[in-house]
């Protein structure tokens, strides 16, 4: 089956997931950035002996350095729906080819996969 190619996908209108794609990737890129950001001068990072600042800041950076990859995960799954409704195929998935449901879209509009090729309720790919 082939998606609706006229603005509207199952019940979604196109146009605006399309601004709100485009705004969250702004807001997530800003704060990618910000996560991403250099230490600042004299920042000392190690792992010592004792807990101090230096240990404390290192715990930190892997911390926001995780942070910082589940938000180039989310910018790229972004970026693939926003080609997907620029190619005319938001809302086809890319597991199997059927349209994504509506209420999917609805909650996850980054969504790339129906729920059956996400892996259902329990497991899978997260979008």
């Amino acid at each position: 089956m082939a998606p609706v190619n006229e603005g509207k996908v199952a019940d979604i209108d196109t146009g605006a997931i399309l601004r709100l794609l485009t705004d969250r990737r702004s807001e997530l890129k800003g704060e990618l950035e910000r996560l991403t950001e250099p230490p600042t001068h004299g920042a000392s990072v190690s792992f010592g002996k004792r807990v101090g600042d230096g240990t404390s800041e290192a715990v930190e950076r892997l911390s926001t350095t995780a942070a910082a990859r589940s938000i180039a995960a989310s910018i790229a799954d972004i970026d693939r729906a926003l080609a997907k409704i620029e190619a005319g195929s938001y809302g086809t998935c890319d597991g199997c080819g059927d349209l994504i449901g509506a209420p999917r879209l609805e909650a996850l509009p980054a969504a790339s996969l129906c729920i059956t090729c996400s892996g259902g309720k329990y497991g899978g790919d997260r979008t």
